[in-house]
Formats: C-alpha cells, sequence, structure tokens
C-alpha cells in the first residue's frame, strides 16, 4: 500500500494542474482573449515569414503559461485560420503549432506534465525552475523558429498573400485574469496545482453565471477526460513498477547529462513522456533537468511521445488539415536533434 500510495504522490498533481489550466484556456477562448491577440498579430505589417515568427511566439508564450497541450487545443485552429485569410500555404502553421508547443514547454513547471513528474514532492519553487530552464527555453523557440521558416521558405512568400483586415474583439476579461493569476502561483509556489485548479474552477463558475446558461458540456469537452484518464492510469502503473523495479533508478544516478537526455528522449517516444517521465524519476535523477529536456524536447520526433501530439492530430483533421505523420518525423528529428543539442550546451 506504500509504494501505491508513493507512487500517487507523484502523479496525482500534474494531471490536477493540466485540469485547472486546460479549465482556463477554455474560459480565455470563449472570452476571445485567443483571437483578439491572433489578429492583432495578424495585422502586423510585412509578409509571411513576419506572420509566422509572430504566430510562433504566440505559442511559445500560451504554451509557457497555460500548458502545451491547452496551446494545441486552443491555437492550431487559430494558426490555421489566419494562414487561409492571409492566403499563405497552412503548412508551416500546421507543424509549427505543434512543434513549437513542444520546443516551448520548458519554462514553467506547469509547461509540461513531465516537469511536475520529474520534481514532485521535491518542493522546487517555480521561480528557481524557470531560472534555470531559460536558457534552452529561449534557445529552443528560436531554433524551433529559424528551422520551420527555413523548411517552408516557399510557402511563406506565396504571391497570393493578402492582408486580414478583420480584427476580433475580447468579450471578457475573466479569461486574461486567471491566466495571470495561474501564471503567479506556478512561480511562487512549488505545488500549484490545487490552486490553478481553483482558480479555474472559479473563472468558468463566472462565465458560466454571467452567461445565464450552466452547460458543462464544452468544458467537458475540452478537458478531454477520457483521455487524461487514460494517461493518469498508466503514469500510476508505470510509477508503481518503478519502485519496486530499481533499475531505471540507477540508471538515472549515474547517468550523465547527454545520456539522461537521450533516455529521456527515447523513452518518451517508446512509451510516451508522462509515463516515462514517471519511470525514469522514482527518485530525482541525478541530473533532473538534462532528463527533462529529452522529455519534453524528445517528442517532436514522433506524434506518440507526447499527448499534444495525439491531441494535435484529431485537432488539425477536425479543422481541414492534413497532418502527416512522415512529415512530422522528418522535420522534426531535424528539430529535436538541434533543440536538444543546444538546450544541453547552453549557459
Amino acid at each position: 500500500m506504500s509504494v501505491v500510495l508513493s507512487a500517487l504522490a507523484q502523479t496525482w498533481e500534474p494531471f490536477v494542474l493540466i485540469l485547472g489550466l486546460l479549465t482556463i484556456g477554455h474560459v480565455a477562448a470563449a472570452d476571445g482573449l485567443f483571437e483578439f491577440v491572433g489578429a492583432r498579430l495578424a495585422s502586423l505589417p510585412g509578409g509571411g515569414v513576419t506572420l509566422l515568427v509572430a504566430m510562433m511566439a504566440l505559442v511559445a508564450v500560451v504554451t509557457a503559461t497555460l500548458n502545451l497541450d491547452t496551446s494545441v487545443v486552443f491555437l492550431t485552429p487559430i494558426l490555421l485560420h489566419t494562414a487561409r485569410r492571409r492566403g499563405i500555404e497552412d503548412r508551416p502553421f500546421l507543424y509549427g503549432s505543434i512543434f513549437m508547443a513542444n520546443s516551448a514547454s520548458l519554462l514553467l513547471l506547469g509547461s509540461n506534465l513531465t516537469n511536475i513528474l520529474v520534481f514532485a514532492g521535491r518542493h522546487v519553487r517555480g521561480a528557481a525552475f524557470s531560472q534555470a530552464m531559460f536558457p534552452a527555453w529561449i534557445t529552443s523557440i528560436v531554433l524551433t523558429t529559424v528551422i520551420i521558416v527555413i523548411w517552408c521558405w516557399s510557402d511563406l512568400h506565396d504571391p497570393r498573400m493578402v492582408q486580414d483586415r478583420d480584427v476580433a474583439s475580447m468579450h471578457s476579461v475573466v479569461g486574461l485574469i486567471a491566466l495571470v493569476a495561474a501564471t503567479v502561483l506556478m512561480l511562487v509556489m512549488g505545488n500549484p496545482a490545487l490552486g490553478v485548479l481553483a482558480i479555474g474552477v472559479a473563472a468558468e463558475g463566472i462565465t458560466l453565471y454571467r452567461a445565464r446558461r450552466f452547460d458543462v458540456g464544452p468544458v467537458l469537452g475540452v478537458l478531454n477526460l477520457p483521455l487524461l484518464a487514460g494517461l493518469f492510469a498508466l503514469a500510476l502503473v508505470v510509477a508503481i513498477v518503478a519502485r519496486e523495479w530499481h533499475y531505471p533508478q540507477h540508471l538515472m544516478a549515474s547517468a550523465g547529462p547527454w545520456t539522461s537526455a537521450a533516455i529521456g528522449a527515447g523513452s518518451a517516444n517508446v512509451i510516451n513522456n508522462l509515463p516515462a517521465a514517471a519511470l525514469l524519476s522514482s527518485k530525482l535523477p541525478r541530473h533532473p533537468y538534462a532528463l527533462l529536456f529529452g522529455l519534453d524536447l524528445g517528442p517532436n520526433l514522433t506524434v506518440l511521445g507526447a499527448m499534444s501530439s495525439l491531441l494535435w492530430v484529431r485537432i488539425a483533421r477536425r479543422n481541414g488539415a492534413r497532418p502527416s505523420v512522415r512529415t512530422f518525423s522528418r522535420v522534426g528529428v531535424v528539430i529535436t536533434l538541434s533543440t536538444l543539442v543546444a538546450a544541453l550546451v547552453v549557459p
């Protein structure tokens, strides 16, 4: 029983946190926050390269503050819509939405569930985590953007491009206030999950009250509880196994930073990065940040590496795009190797 409780103590927090962040993201989307910012960025002077860089910056910020899964769910449709309204081939925006979401998920503990799984119970302050991760985070963002621009250079110089004059407006600031409050909690607290969930529930309650409509169907659809429950059960089982099978602990206790990153990336693409994080961090690894480089950046190699990529495929198809698993890996191998090496060598 003690093994189960120990595994549960490691795995519950990230899933509670993602529930809170997805709820806040739903409120922000309902307020029109993402469309508002996206429209402002789309109206910037310049061509397709400028638009792509601006949208990648938006994805990076939303990923860092609201988690990469929230970013993929709410921003992928906006990026596709913006590209089509401007008459640009949507390929760089389609793949950029997921590659950047993974690459930008290093900054805060809440940016990626694996961050919390690795540091669960270690009471690391969010500000200290962000300070350690910032150089790798900014480097990964820049490299990912540059690689996508080079790869899709011809798509971004389509002569059919036209200016999008449609300007969206925000309906409320509840989502924005909730986003700021959640970000502050994640920076100052070592275990912000319950607080962030409370903020999300309060923000959703205010939104439903103001609309005089208590329909929780839309937010339940966004939360995707069956998928989250399945991944939570898998992570819990793996965490229990890791406490009985000591080889992963010994392996990570002796591995150097480069080996830790390689193990993280490889295991993420074999069993998904959430159970991989639970398996490799039942005890704090010798190089936890290097392990996270592999767990967070490694999923850019295959769509099986992270929940965000599985969500991206479904959302992209729902919005009329045709994501290719082969194209994902062909470009992803360049992005993964480049960002992973850079993250390990930056000061």
